[in-house]
């Protein structure tokens, strides 16, 4: 049995097998052999080592082969895992040279190359894994609510602001909303260059140069093929103290970690008992409690939040790393970096798969929305009121004013509470400004059409659409969104 391993217990909104397989101590090694195999097979393809040593390399590279516990305890005595990974790497590379009758594959291990420049190029290469995933359980996300935006283009909530009732509202738009932000930040995580990193023990490129010797290839050609082979962004100069390239990575996952954040806050209290407009999907044994068999806890919003919680801080570690780089070479940042980078990947991946599972099985109450809303009742209508009726009224602007907010003062001192108290305090407030309004300004009907929520969502139905349609990659319809193009005015 495997005592030492890290399997997440204390972190269960990473711990999945996609999360570990991308991300875990594995992950890492295979990335840093893959750097070192591409390498060797660029040194190969540019003539600047023997025939053969790509495939050799390659043979020894394979992850398989490494005992990842050990190379970690050994990475205390070089500060750095690649050291200790090497030692193991040529070993393998003499013993499948020998096997191969002595192709001369070592000179292809590791030259010109330092440390940072594999490490940092392997850290380039996990990210670019995990992105692919994480965008994947995004759009899965993305896709659930589009369909939900476009579901309920018409079903009426209310709008909360400040904690307090403010307006009619729509739960396409609601929808809508969580969409806007996660495919906005999952578009910004997308277009991040990813760069390799190519630099030497200094950062000059000297011993690349002396290498390269007389070949017609430059370091920086070396580098771009090196790029090339790994799948990832060419850079136009060794970044070792510029830390750009992981900040904006580090930036993206918190942004995209807000923005599910937002979407399970408010999960969280749209599934309150007292609220209920919306339940996270069942599934037997989820949501229980230890001591109390009659909650069905939102644990999906739960995980999430708790990531969203966390990815602040990591990013703000990357950002307090990059300011202390020193020198040519720092001394302790560039440390510094790795644990919060991955522990970053690992709760935005584990965070996303929740988030999408939550998003496909949202369970969707319109009656409790409907009931909610009309706790407020036409009080809700109160600012269309003052703009309609205002006008309406023979007296000056101020006065006419004064007379409508002594309306919902007069109201707001009646009970409200229950169902038939919130009725009684609606029919008030509708009789008040029956009287305060003369029939042959407001007619009747006139008056039922202000006071009913449905006439006042503005551009709810024309905001969803655009931005739906701003994300058409991200919306499951890549042409365009089925929400017509009719606001709903009122």
């Amino acid at each position: 049995m495997n005592i030492d391993g890290d399997f997440g217990l204390l972190s269960p909104v990473s711990a999945s097998p996609l999360v570990a397989a991308l991300t875990g101590d594995h992950a890492v090694v295979a990335a840093i052999l893959a750097v070192e195999a591409a390498w060797a097979s660029v040194l190969e393809d540019a003539g600047l080592a023997p025939a053969g040593s790509a495939a050799v390399v390659a043979h020894a590279a394979d992850p398989a082969h490494y005992d990842v516990a050990s190379i970690a305890e050994r990475a205390q005595g070089g500060g750095n895992p690649v050291i200790p990974l090497l030692v193991e790497l040529r070993k393998n590379v003499k013993t499948a040279d020998a096997e191969r009758g002595h192709v001369g594959a070592g000179a292809a291990v590791h030259t010109s190359l330092t440390s940072q420049d594999v490490l940092d190029t392997a850290l380039m290469v996990m990210i670019r894994n995990v992105r692919g995933a994480l965008l994947a359980e995004v759009k899965g996300t993305t896709t659930a609510l589009a369909a939900l935006a476009e579901h309920h283009t018409d079903t009426l909530c209310v709008g909360r602001s400040l904690t307090q009732h403010a307006l009619p509202f729509t739960f396409g738009l609601r929808a809508a909303q969580w969409f806007q932000g996660i495919a906005a930040a999952g578009r910004r995580l997308q277009s991040l260059e990813l760069p390799v990193q190519f630099g030497g023990a200094g950062g000059t490129l000297a011993s690349a140069s002396v290498m390269a010797g007389d070949s017609p290839l430059s370091p920086f050609d070396l580098a771009d093929a090196l790029a090339a082979k790994l799948g990832l962004a060419s850079a136009p100069a060794p970044w070792q103290t510029s830390r750009l390239a992981v900040t904006g990575v580090g930036d993206a996952l918190a942004a995209l970690s807000d923005s599910f954040g937002k979407m399970a806050a408010d999960l969280l209290f749209l599934s309150r008992p007292e609220v209920a407009e919306l339940g996270e999907p069942l599934a037997a044994g989820r949501g229980g409690s230890s001591a109390m068999p009659q909650k069905q806890n939102p644990v999906l919003s739960i995980l999430v939040r708790s990531a969203a919680l966390q990815a602040p801080g990591l990013a703000a570690q990357l950002h307090t790393a990059a300011a202390n780089f020193n020198d040519e070479r720092p001394d302790g940042a560039w440390h510094s970096e790795w644990p919060a980078l991955r522990e970053l990947l690992r709760l935005t991946l584990g965070a996303a798969a929740q988030l999408k599972e939550l998003a496909g099985g949202l369970r969707v109450f319109p009656e409790a929305m409907r009931r909610n809303l009309d706790i407020s009742g036409p009080l809700l209508l109160s600012e269309k009121v003052m703009a309609v009726v205002v006008p309406l009224l023979d007296t000056d602007h101020g006065e006419a004013k004064a007379r409508l907010q002594a309306v919902v003062d007069e109201t707001l001192q009646a009970p409200a509470g229950t169902r038939s108290e919130n009725e009684e305090q609606s029919l008030l407030y509708a009789r008040l400004l029956r009287d305060a309004v003369p029939a042959d300004k407001l007619s009747d009907a006139e008056l039922d059409a202000l006071l009913d929520p449905a006439n006042y969502v503005g551009e709810a139905v024309e905001i969803a659409r655009r931005i739906l349609a701003a994300f058409p990659e991200y919306a499951g319809n890549p042409e365009t969104t089925r929400i017509p193009k009719e606001a709903n005015r009122g």
